[in-house]
């Protein structure tokens, strides 16, 4: 199991991450022995060290009916679960935003400066349990996908056809669908991956864009359709032991998001509340136990 980050049970609090290295030197120590609880990258559930094969050379079973008060105990320990936090420094992300932006304009170092965006973006988000949050992607992924769909829109614009042109539309929204897996599929935790993915259908992700463009229609209803089609996409995020939820409302979304439509109209405020938006929003996030009933989401997301 080279390159896992391994945690350990002790009394009600967790210890870790340690790297390989460091977990099997507290074996030979003594630290760990065949009663203690321990989880690792990839591993569904916590287990006693003595019940994972080839972990431990021998030792005592663990004591009799343990597992089950202990798995409850450490589910819900608060350094596992709880609201994800964010700080994102001022001025840096005026300027990388404003570098970004700039870049974009001359379409090509798109690729590129995504990465480098998100480099920076991403460590800014702390996730309980997982410390040093980081962004393992590169460009290169990237470049098939968004050349080609630009070749395609160019070669669209000379043919002239409405009907290509509605299809190009719908190429667009596979990219972006495409984007959501890139990204759930390289993050990390302390330069190990997490080994998460995304299930989210390309179908439902078309159908979610085609209920939002209808909600616009009724003024405020596209608030609440961002609301669920976060908690859709949350629910789509696996490989890991934990459930990622969101709870931010569909009220919480409209009037924020007017305040910030208006401050940004007001030009001078705009890396303030878009700070603010931002910083919110990943506020919203949680990680709960996986097989958590909805009250007990809501109660562990405010951990």
């Amino acid at each position: 199991m080279p390159g896992r980050s391994w945690f350990v049970a002790a009394g009600d609090k967790q210890e870790g991450p340690y790297s390989e290295d460091e977990f099997r030197d507290l074996i030979a120590r003594g630290t760990i022995r065949a009663d203690t609880y321990v989880w690792a990258d990839g591993m569904q559930d916590w287990k006693y060290a003595g019940d994972i094969p080839g972990l431990l050379s021998g030792g005592v079973a663990p004591p009799a009916g343990f597992g089950q008060a202990a798995s409850a105990s450490y589910a819900s320990a608060g350094s596992t679960q709880g609201a994800l936090t964010s700080d994102f420094p001022l001025w840096e992300l005026v300027w990388r935003s404003l570098v970004f932006v700039i870049g974009s304009i001359f379409i090509i170092p798109v690729p590129w400066l995504l990465v480098w965006y998100l480099k920076w973006l991403v460590p800014c988000v702390r996730v309980p349990g997982r410390p040093n949050l980081s962004f393992e992607g590169t460009a290169m992924t990237v470049v098939p996908w968004y050349f080609g769909a630009l070749v395609l829109a160019i070669a669209i614009s000379l043919i002239g056809s409405e009907l290509l042109s509605n299809l190009m539309i719908v190429v667009q929204l596979v990219l972006y669908w495409l984007l959501i897996k890139w990204l759930v599929a390289n993050l990390a935790s302390d330069g190990q991956p997490l080994g998460l993915s995304f299930s989210g259908t390309v179908w439902a992700y078309l159908g979610w864009n085609v209920l939002a463009i209808l909600s616009i229609l009724t003024i405020i209803g596209w608030a609440w359709v961002y609301s669920a089609w976060m908690r859709w996409i949350c629910q789509n995020i696996e490989g890991t032991h934990r459930a990622v939820i969101f709870n931010g409302s569909g009220l919480e979304i409209l009037w924020r998001g007017i305040v910030t439509v208006i401050g940004c109209v007001l030009i001078i405020p705009i890396p303030w509340v878009v700070r603010w938006y931002w910083q919110w929003f990943v506020s919203q996030l949680a990680v709960v136990p996986r097989d958590a009933t909805p009250e007990r989401a809501i109660e562990a997301a405010r951990v």
